[in-house]
Formats: C-alpha cells, sequence, structure tokens
C-alpha cells in the first residue's frame, strides 16, 4: 500500500491558477491527493477539486471568468471594510460549491482565513464549503470580509500562504507544497489603479514574509515547489493561461519524483 499524499495550495490570487494545471499533471499520470488543504486562491481550487469536480471544468470555469464577473463596487466601502461588496463573488462560490459541508467531500479538506477581531488562524474543518472558501480568499479592503461565529474573517494567505502544516495533521504521509509566489516582487512599470497598488503592496510585503517562512517550511514536507510566476500580476486575469501552464509543466517535471516518495 503506497503512502498517502497530500496537497498544500499556496496564496496567490490570479497567479494561483497554477495550482490547476499542478492537479491536472498529476492526474494525467494516475495521481490523486487524499488529503488538500488550501489558502486563498488554494483553497478555491482546493475545494472545487474535493468537491469532486473534474479538473477541466474548473480550468474551462476559471479562464473564462471576465473582470466584470467579481467587480460590484461598494458605495460604502469605509464602514464595509471593503472596495467591492462581494455579492457577486459569494453567487459565484454558491453557484460551484452549492451547500456542500466539509463532511461530504469527496477528498479531505481543510482551508485557513484569519479573524481581524483576534488575530488569530482559523482552520475551516466543518460547516459550509462555500462560506469557508470565501473566507479563505477574501483579499483585505478588496473583498467584504466574512462574518461567522463572532469572527470577521479575511484571507489565509495573510498569516498562512501555504498550509503546510494543516496537511500533515490531517494525515497526510507525503506533503506536496505548491507556492505561486516566486519572483512576483520584482520592478513593474506602472501601477494603474488602485487594486493594482493593493496588490502591489501585498507582492511585496508577501514575498519578503514568504522568503521567511520558506527556510522554515521547507523541512516541514516533502516537496516543495515553485512554479515561474515572474511578471504575473495577481489580479490580471490577462495571465490566467500562462499561470495554467506553469502549473502543468511543474507537475509533469516531478511526477516521477513524487511517485518515488509514494512508495512504501
Amino acid at each position: 500500500m503506497s503512502k498517502t499524499l497530500g496537497l498544500a495550495l499556496g496564496a496567490g490570487g490570479a497567479r494561483g491558477v497554477a495550482h490547476i494545471g499542478f492537479l491536472k499533471a498529476l492526474e494525467e499520470n494516475g495521481i490523486k491527493p487524499d488529503y488538500i488543504a488550501g489558502s486563498s486562491m488554494g483553497a478555491v481550487v482546493g475545494g472545487c477539486y474535493a468537491k469532486g469536480m473534474h479538473i477541466d471544468d474548473i480550468r474551462d470555469i476559471v479562464l473564462k471568468i471576465k473582470a466584470m464577473d467579481i467587480l460590484d463596487i461598494s458605495p460604502m466601502s469605509l464602514t464595509k471594510l471593503s472596495l467591492l461588496k462581494s455579492k457577486k463573488v459569494q453567487r459565484l462560490f454558491l453557484q460551484y460549491l452549492g451547500d456542500v459541508t466539509f463532511d461530504q467531500l469527496n477528498i479531505p479538506f481543510t482551508c485557513t482565513a484569519v479573524d481581524l477581531l483576534s488575530g488569530k488562524l482559523v482552520n475551516f474543518t466543518e460547516g459550509s464549503v462555500a462560506v469557508g472558501v470565501q473566507a479563505s480568499s477574501c483579499i483585505p479592503s478588496i473583498f467584504r470580509p466574512v462574518h461567522l461565529n463572532g469572527q470577521i474573517l479575511i484571507d489565509g494567505g495573510v498569516l498562512c500562504r501555504v498550509p503546510i502544516e494543516q496537511v500533515r495533521k490531517m494525515g497526510a504521509d507525503v506533503v506536496v507544497a505548491v507556492d505561486v509566489l516566486v519572483n512576483t516582487s520584482k520592478p513593474v512599470d506602472n501601477i494603474p489603479n488602485i487594486f493594482s497598488m493593493l496588490f502591489r503592496v501585498y507582492d511585496i510585503m508577501d514575498n519578503q514574509l514568504t522568503q521567511m517562512a520558506k527556510k522554515r517550511k521547507r523541512n516541514k514536507c516533502e516537496l516543495y515547489l515553485e512554479p515561474e510566476m515572474e511578471g504575473m500580476e495577481a489580479v490580471a486575469v490577462k495571465y490566467l493561461d500562462k499561470a495554467y501552464q506553469e502549473g502543468y509543466e511543474i507537475g509533469i517535471k516531478n511526477i516521477e519524483k513524487i511517485k518515488e516518495l509514494l512508495k512504501d
């Protein structure tokens, strides 16, 4: 009997489409994860896959998303804590994840969020998957926080970029982490709008924090993969195809290594 495989899918906005390509590479080679933990976009992809959605369907849905599918400017951004009302995003999650709960998923799955009130990490393991994924991917100041059980929840990537410890605790013998932030803080030509500015700030901060965390976390997983993300903006849908391809390619390159890790 082979060892169990756990995937830790990291945060990264549009760059997280690389996770779809990575999962496609695994599927083509007969590898299916036993556990998945996701943060932010990693939670979106991981949640859909854990529900049982076909990887090609996830790819088609994500690649067809346009900016207007998620933009709904909030007239009360100062009091509601976000630039967007987030109703469109909420409808998207409900459309594809429905009312499924964590215990009903095909693959055991968890995702992370951060409670603004306590400042602590929250790991979703029960209740509505759609709510958990929405909270995990709720980018601060862009999307409206999720209010749940007395908590104000935002993007899990604020404290946990790549949820390695979470998937290990689920029972995975082998943990493969996919981090989609490598080379994303390199110089850019311009900052065209407030959304670009906010994401640029996050990229700069995230890269500094990730570099420090990476040194600690590399020893906590069997394989730490970083698809090339240079030049890709977290908010730009024009990079979705490239992100997918980078994820697919790094998956193909590491298939034999993953198979070897899974042997008894």
